[in-house]
């Protein structure tokens, strides 16, 4: 990645605060090249993604390169927010990275249906959770083509 190019933003739904310190920890340690933000349910991060409340100043901030979502959260869960983002035309293409505590067969299965690209049960230690970051940032910013990154 050049000076001259802003890092690729990574949003992250979690609603979790001990989960969100550890991911921002091994996202440090990984040393990805991205910028990793996070929102505390599914209602602020459709509020990120369509610019709305207190990301109304975001309207000339790139859209997220990739989210990874929790499925469990308050207000409305990372299933709600998948629909929603993935029946919006603008939004549908943003990659979205399920990463939870579940691992039930219809969790798996529902979030496929609703159009997400992966399903990641979360990690137990802290070395795996470093790793899965160097992966997701491997594969989904130098190893796929996305839309608009020509």
């Amino acid at each position: 990645m050049s000076e001259k190019t802003k890092p690729i933003v990574i949003l992250m739904a979690e609603d979790d605060a001990d989960d969100r310190l550890l991911m921002k920890d091994a996202f440090s340690e990984c040393q990805c090249e991205a910028n990793l933000q996070f929102v505390e349910n599914g209602e602020e991060l459709l509020d990120y993604l369509f610019r709305r409340a207190k990301y109304k100043e975001l309207n000339d901030a790139p859209r997220p390169g990739l989210l990874i979502l929790d499925l469990n959260m308050p207000r409305k869960d990372g299933r709600e927010a998948l629909r929603e983002i993935k029946s919006n035309p603008e939004l549908r293409p943003i990659p979205v990275v399920v990463l939870t505590t579940s691992g039930a067969d219809t969790d798996i299965e529902g979030i496929y249906q609703l159009g997400a690209n992966s399903f990641i049960s979360k990690p137990v230690q802290f070395e795996q959770l470093v790793n899965l970051m160097r992966l997701l940032s491997q594969y989904w910013f130098k190893t796929v083509q996305l839309p608009g990154s020509r």
